[in-house]
């Protein structure tokens, strides 16, 4: 039976478009349909911009008719997460107080989303200010693999959307992990790039300092296509990097024979669930029979670094606010409002010795990139945590540090990752595993993620009793 058009890949269905073999606006349409019959299981998006989408996508086919193609997203229906500014739709950034802001400029990543030729399709619940939790009038999105499970943080509606075939691609933020954690907990591939490879213009900041943002998609080969087009140097982003982007589609698909990939055996064992070691074993595997080349290595040290997260986390968020908060106090969920009133008493000797870890871990970081190309790390020490166990999250700080302890480092080295899908649970659920690099290594990273998955169909599944 034919595939149908809301299980292609987003490169697939970009590829039929080009073709005209099926139009953007029957796309968008069947995307939109579909939205508008399953959401209500997933709560997935906050805003549906129909009409927006539709105009969108109705340029797109005249510019096919004419033999114009804007690039491989060219009448594409992806969405992106509620902290991405639109001038067409709401930006809450997962409040209350800003629920009816409509900025008065598009972020820079969605305008490149739009010169590429997508058609977004809406924007993604996600938690409050992206920290921990949602706020308490806004029900968080569930899981399309089991409704009883984490879907991650806290790009929420980001994993769900795309899980649930509800749009080819979506945009999340990561500052802690969230990217990787909803990307993990849906069985997806996602992608965290260097800090500053993509810009941050027009994104409401967590913490700004360790805010990435990146594509989450089905595949490496889907994630390479997004970041292509979203990825660069930005005049209104002093700090998006001045680096030339690299062809990452194009690196896809070249082998990765002699490649060396780094593992701690230590780190990514102990303490650790014997399921997620066993997955991360296969991976090892995997890539060998692919030709990289497997080197042991010593992680270097990140108890102290992780537990600095939270506190350092906590300065910057009360910074983002300062305009806000305490002023409108009522307005925020008890998480948020905690993480700012913890970093307007953070000390700056505290902050320092935070940064000061954080410069020797990415010093020392930066050292063992000298001797391999690509360290492979779980994504969480655990399976997928139910909903239940979760309810502690962002309350017992313990069960924050322990989720954080191979994502956070991370953030504070600006190190890019993909996370990619490595297999099933007993409980039915995805297992992933994350592969690190040096600093603007994504070509490698999605060169070595699509060798992995052309060998492996984790990617591929999709939840069970998805319509």
């Amino acid at each position: 039976m034919p595939t149908p058009l809301h299980d292609e890949t987003l490169l697939s269905i970009a590829e039929r478009i080009r073709r005209r073999e099926v139009t953007s606006l029957a796309v968008t349409q069947a995307q939109l349909d579909r939205i508008a019959a399953l959401d209500g299981l997933y709560r997935s998006y906050t805003t549906v911009t129909r009409d927006h989408a539709l105009a969108r996508a109705e340029r797109a086919d005249r510019e096919t008719a004419l033999g114009i193609s804007r690039g491989p997203l060219h009448g594409v229906p992806v969405a992106v997460k509620d902290l991405c500014d639109t001038t067409f739709a709401p930006t809450a950034a997962g409040g209350t107080l800003r629920r009816n802001h409509v900025p008065s400029a598009d972020a820079t990543v969605v305008a490149r989303l739009e010169q590429g030729g997508a058609v977004i399709l809406g924007k993604l619940s996600m938690t409050e200010g992206a920290y921990t939790s949602h706020h308490p009038d806004n029900p968080g999105p569930l899981n399309p693999w089991s409704r009883d499970h984490w879907v991650g943080s806290s790009s929420t509606g980001s994993g769900a959307a795309t899980a649930a075939r509800l749009c080819y691609a979506s945009l999340g933020s990561d500052t802690g992990g969230s990217i990787r954690f909803p990307s993990a907990t849906c069985g997806l591939t996602g992608l965290k790039p260097t800090w500053g490879r993509v810009s941050r213009h027009g994104i409401f900041p967590l913490a700004a300092s360790l805010d990435h943002v990146g594509p989450m998609a089905r595949s490496a080969a889907d994630a390479a296509a997004v970041l292509g087009v979203i990825a660069g140097a930005d005049p209104a982003d002093p700090t998006a990097l001045q680096a030339p982007v690299d062809s990452y589609l194009e690196a896809v698909g070249r082998p990765i024979r002699g490649i060396t990939v780094g593992i701690d055996r230590r780190f990514v064992s102990e303490g650790i669930d014997p399921e997620v070691v066993a997955a991360l074993d296969a991976v090892e595997a995997a890539l060998r029979a692919c030709g990289a080349r497997i080197r042991e290595i010593a992680f270097p040290p990140t108890d102290r670094l992780v537990r600095g997260w939270i506190p350092f986390c906590s300065v910057e968020t009360a910074l983002a606010h300062q305009d806000s908060y305490p002023l409108h106090r009522d307005a925020y969920g008890p998480d948020l409002a905690a993480l700012i009133d913890q970093g307007r008493g953070v000390t700056g000797a505290e902050l320092g010795a935070i940064f000061h870890e954080r410069l020797a871990f990415t010093g020392a970081l930066a050292a063992l990139f000298e001797e391999v190309d690509l360290i492979l790390v779980p994504t969480m020490p655990v399976p997928i945590p139910s909903l239940s166990r979760m309810s502690e999250y962002g309350q017992d700080p313990e069960v924050l540090l322990r989720i954080l302890r191979f994502t956070a480092p991370f953030n504070f080295s600006g190190t890019p990752t993909i996370t990619l899908p490595a297999g099933i649970d007993a409980a039915g659920l995805p297992l992933s595993v994350q592969l690190a690099g040096r600093p603007l290594s994504e070509a490698l990273l999605c060169q070595a993620g699509h060798a992995f998955q052309q060998v492996t169909d984790w990617h591929a599944r999709r939840p069970p009793g998805l319509p």
